[in-house]
């Protein structure tokens, strides 16, 4: 079964059911209610950060927890035992139908849009982890279809509502380093498998539903710790490796601040693919068309795997400055400029954070590590004081003090959804915003498939001009 059939029996038997309209169609225009009942499609792992997250808000009523792993869900309910419990996401929608207000799609990669694409069709608004989609034809369907319902969306990058990220995005188009010709973004994890695929079988546990964990992805054998739990991201058929894992964190402030759109061409230096796992090293090249935070041409290189970033004198810092300098009386003195450098592990001569993305401008360099670190300027080799700049801005938008609690910061982006499904504000990385930015993710990952080849990308026709990588925007839907 094909994409476009699955999507449309899903829509088919949604339409079928005898469904009064949803007390909260989540519109910009409609306000109902106060209160929002959630479903929860995935509460294990990440999953389970997300049901934290959301049932932390005071105005959410858990009303319903899915997931393919019996333990996991076990565990859900013990936490929410007045909420109903469901192995298959298809049945939960359509039991429940007009007694849920909103769907938290948390599965793998390969599920999130049978799932979104399921409960947008019934008009439900959407919080769906990152990337958006596994395929760039998932991710655009389901901007269309959010758009065509006027559904309130977000994709769960949580780290885009955190102060640190905010602030880099309006100091960058405040024009602090000038326009922007580089970035180079980074991240030392492996979320790829060089070995062999598999061979044989292992009993499925009595606890896991098979063939709803493979749900559309081709019918393969279990194998003890190799897909469940953990493992898919690096699995082809389920994930997006190591680019669509911390890819779509790293990516999304200079992303966002650059205002950028799809890109022109991509390139992937890694090992020729095996069909199976994704490469454990990756450089990622992209190029992107002019916006007006950039030069006439945005080059972005991505690097991943253990050792990450390969050097460049893009990434060489400063010497770090001592914690305290002493003052002409012999006094101990901290400097603004020690007060925002950056943690203990990070502050080492010479060393990049183990995460982060440099911006490389006309006046400049911005140092963004990831995160929960103040962005750092560097002009002519040394640290520039950009205190003033940053309390300037800091006043001007009404972010107050740094704030350096993920306990705290970590429910923001949640929050946000909820209170946009209940008319109060929007959100900030809605499917307009993370369809785009999941397709330049999965660009770079096809790009895998032909190491060390240029492809060009026609985004108005969605599609490469190298007609053997078109065969990947988009897979086939097992029916399950």
């Amino acid at each position: 079964m094909n994409k476009r059939d699955f999507l449309k029996k899903s829509s088919l038997g949604v339409a079928g059911l005898a469904i009064a309209p949803s007390i909260i169609m989540c519109k910009s225009e409609t306000v109902i209610k106060d209160r929002l009942r959630t479903a929860h499609i995935g509460v294990g792992g990440m999953g389970k950060a997300d049901l934290d997250a959301i049932s932390s808000h005071p105005k959410v009523d858990v009303t319903a927890l899915c997931d393919v792993d019996a333990n996991m869900l076990s565990a859900a309910k013990k936490l929410h035992p007045n909420a109903k419990t469901y192995s298959d996401y298809r049945v939960m929608l359509k039991e429940l139908g007009d007694d849920i207000d909103a769907v938290i799609v948390s599965t793998p990669d390969h599920t999130h849009a049978p799932a979104s694409m399921l409960a947008m069709n019934m008009d439900k608004p959407v919080y769906c982890q990152k990337p958006l989609t596994h395929h760039v034809s998932e991710a655009r369907a389901m901007k269309k279809l959010a758009a065509e319902k006027q559904l309130v969306t977000q994709m769960g990058i949580q780290v885009h509502s955190f102060y640190d990220y905010k602030l880099a995005t309006l100091l960058i188009q405040s024009g602090i380093i000038g326009k922007v010709h580089t970035v180079r973004a980074w991240s030392p994890k492996n979320w790829g498998y060089d070995g062999p695929a598999p061979e044989g079988s292992d009993p499925v546990p009595e606890t896991l539903d098979w063939n709803l964990w493979l749900g559309t992805a081709a019918e393969r054998p279990y194998k003890e710790g190799v897909y469940h739990p953990g493992n898919w991201r690096k699995l082809m058929d389920y994930g997006c490796g190591t680019l669509g894992d911390m890819g779509v964190h790293i990516f999304d402030t200079p992303y966002n601040a650059l205002d950028l759109d799809v890109p022109r061409t991509i390139k992937n230096e890694c090992r020729p693919s095996n069909g199976f796992g994704y490469p454990e090293h990756n450089i990622v090249t992209y190029e992107f068309p002019q916006t007006p935070y950039t030069a006439e041409t945005l080059k972005w290189v991505w690097y991943d795997g253990p050792g990450a970033p390969q050097a460049h004198e893009d990434l060489i810092l400063p010497g770090m400055p001592s914690e305290s300098s002493n003052n002409k009386d012999g006094k101990e003195e901290t400097s603004m400029e020690d007060k925002l450098s950056l943690d203990a592990k990070t502050a080492k001569e010479g060393s990049l954070p183990e995460q982060g993305a440099m911006f490389i401008g006309e006046k400049g360099r911005l140092l963004l590590p990831h995160f929960m670190q103040l962005p750092r300027k560097i002009v002519d080799g040394k640290y520039v004081d950009i205190s003033a700049e940053i309390a300037a801005i800091g006043k001007e938008h009404n972010m107050g003090e740094p704030v350096r609690n993920y306990d705290s910061e970590g429910p923001k982006h949640y929050h946000q959804f909820v209170d946009a499904c209940l008319g109060k504000g929007e959100c900030t990385a809605p499917f307009s915003y993370a369809s785009r930015l999941t397709e330049t993710i999965l660009l770079g990952v096809i790009a895998g498939r032909f190491p060390n080849q240029t492809l060009h990308w026609d985004s108005e026709k969605a599609k490469f001009s190298e007609e053997e990588a078109n065969q990947y925007l988009k897979g086939q839907y097992r029916a399950f």
